[in-house]
């Protein structure tokens, strides 16, 4: 885009990956071995798939390109919300650790739809 250099450099990219390291660390750490396959498997994708489509966006010539892969971004971004309900509703986290996903979660759709704004109107010019 005009002044980055690099999607590393974009405010939503940044926040995507303090939430993939948030999931990291303190969600998927806490769940048991039983949902290797199921519910760590889910959380990791949908986490990483926030700052992957970011990314993947940036990298597209088109603004439409690029704020269709910032959309499917903010879907990945709920599913892991709703991963981290899942890991509350079994009694593997605690209401703190699931209050400071919704935090992040909140905070990185924030930038999110800013940058989507940003791009429509860019698109527009």
């Amino acid at each position: 885009m005009d002044n980055y250099r690099s999607f590393e450099e974009l405010a939503c990219w940044k926040e995507a990956r303090s939430l993939r390291l948030f999931v990291s660390n303190a969600i998927i750490s806490k769940l048991p071995s039983s949902e290797k396959y199921v519910l760590i498997d889910q959380i990791r994708r949908s986490s990483r798939s926030v700052g992957n489509n970011i990314a993947e966006g940036y990298g597209r010539f088109h603004y439409q390109e690029n704020i269709q892969f910032c959309r499917i971004a903010r879907g990945s971004l709920f599913e892991t919300l709703d991963h981290g309900i899942v890991a509350f509703d079994e009694n593997y986290i605690s209401t703190d650790t699931l209050n400071d996903l919704r935090t992040i979660h909140n905070k990185t759709l924030l930038i999110l739809n800013g940058y989507i704004k940003y791009l429509k109107t860019q698109k527009e010019k």
